[in-house]
């Protein structure tokens, strides 16, 4: 596992090297929620209309009458009042709610999958919800009270008719006594009035009953949500973030070896030095001209996201002198000159590379006779990681490892060096090459020092990674 911090560069990089796996995946979503919005979640209406409660109101009042709302006795008379064939009140019950908004407003709201049916569906719940509030708080639930009720009326009525007859036959204003006497009875015919007041204003059959639809509801213009837009949206939104986490859980999981000691130690061999490859499209081998190669290709799965990107490096001049010091380094570790095999992990085009060029350099050896003693004589070949073979030892005598870092596993570089054990080829060395961006060569006017070059390859190098 990887100890490496996650930073934005790392996100950033991401969305550069998988720009087209991430855009391919995120119209894979798109799909995935157009699917879904077609097949499982349905466009969908909802159409809301409110009913007023006259008079004062309690919370708790108030929420017991959105319960009555959405009760079955008033759904299940809407849905037989509607009569949609095969929807029935246990259906309808799941698409209709209600809430209670502020100034005694309760909010009904139905949902359907056309806009008509929604408006029909919240009409006909607001209508059916004030006739069932009006029959249980008017009289039909209750006969007795509705006749006592209405008992108590003729009485005052009949009381108020004897206070008007008492009131004319006692003598108006020629004695104290009668006028008192009409005084009091005035009092009492407002006392009667007054009661009555109440008495009405406390009957919920003259009151709370008098419920109100404030007009039809209106038709939907809009999908409710989640609606198909917000579907797509979702799905390509979450198929991307689950690609940018995926890379990022590869990463920190990741097990490859990314240093020049841990190469080195899991080769079980001494790093003689770092090489520059000029950073450029791979060339594209005849195995890699597949189908499935072309869609790793379109994809830019054939790149490598997780390496930095190329850092600026010197001209050929100095990247010449690199490959020379590991010539020189190689040619000191060696007793006396012999032929080596410069093993390279199958799949592996930088280190491909820059191992030929390293054999190439090798073989332009000026002096190989001299009594310095020339460059050893290498021959590339590659070797699969995943059952890796060395040829026998014949004129070669010795291996050379070249790859590129943050490409390999330490189980498979050690079954490289087993593989060149078993080969009996002694690890000599290891070369660890890396991409750079080529720098325009010098111009006309200022030539290498050749005598410079000479000197820094054929001393004696014993100094660390070049």
């Amino acid at each position: 596992m990887s100890d490496d911090t996650i930073r934005l560069v790392t996100i950033g990089r991401i969305l550069r090297r998988r720009w087209r796996l991430l855009a391919a995946l995120a119209l894979v979503g798109a799909l995935v929620g157009y699917g879904t919005s077609v097949l499982l979640l349905p466009p969908r209406y909802t159409a809301s209309a409110s009913v007023l409660l006259p008079g004062q109101w309690e919370e708790r009042e108030l929420l017991t009458q959105v319960d009555i709302a959405t009760s079955s006795a008033v759904v299940d008379r809407a849905a037989a009042t509607l009569g949609w064939k095969g929807v029935n009140g246990t259906e309808l019950r799941d698409e209709v709610s209600a809430k209670a908004a502020d100034g005694n407003i309760i909010k009904i709201s139905g949902t359907a999958d056309t806009p008509e049916r929604a408006q029909r569906l919240s009409d006909q719940v607001a209508q059916q919800f004030v006739t069932f509030t009006a029959r249980i708080a008017g009289g039909s639930t209750d006969l007795e009270a509705a006749t006592g009720t209405e008992a108590l009326r003729k009485k005052v009525a009949e009381t108020n008719r004897r206070i008007t007859d008492l009131a004319e036959a006692a003598d108006p204003g020629r004695t104290v006594e009668s006028v008192q006497a009409r005084t009091e009875l005035e009092k009492l015919r407002t006392t009667l009035a007054e009661a009555m007041k109440k008495l009405d204003e406390a009957d919920p059959a003259t009151n709370k009953a008098n419920m109100v639809v404030m007009g039809p509801a209106a038709r939907p213009e809009g999908e409710a949500p989640p609606t198909r837009v917000q579907l797509i949206v979702a799905g390509a939104l979450l198929f991307f973030l689950l690609t940018v986490v995926g890379h990022l859980a590869a990463l920190r999981m990741s097990r490859r070896l990314r240093t020049e000691p841990e190469i080195a130690a899991a080769l079980g061999s001494a790093l003689l030095g770092t090489v520059d490859v000029p950073g450029e499209q791979p060339e594209h081998r005849p195995e890699d001209r597949g189908p499935r190669a072309r869609i790793r290709r379109l994809l830019g799965l054939d790149t490598r996201w997780d390496v930095p990107p190329p850092q600026s490096s010197g001209d050929e001049a100095d990247s010449r002198i690199r490959y020379r010091r590991v010539c020189a380094r190689l040619r000191d570790r060696l007793p006396a000159p012999r032929r080596l095999l410069v093993v390279v992990p199958d799949g592996d085009e930088i280190a491909r590379r820059a191992a030929g060029r390293l054999v190439a350099e090798a073989g332009s050896d000026p002096s190989p006779g001299s009594s310095s003693r020339g460059h050893p004589m290498l021959r590339l070949v590659e070797v699969s990681v995943d059952r890796p073979i060395v040829p026998d030892r014949d004129t070669e005598s010795g291996a050379l490892v070249v790859l590129s870092a943050g490409r390999w596993t330490a189980e498979e570089l050690a079954g490289i060096a087993e593989a060149c054990a078993d080969g009996r080829h002694e690890v000599v060395g290891i070369v660890v090459a890396g991409t750079v961006r080529a720098r325009p060569p010098r111009s006309a006017g200022h030539p290498p020092d050749e005598a410079t070059l000479a000197l820094a390859v054929r001393g004696h190098a014993t100094g660390g990674s070049a």
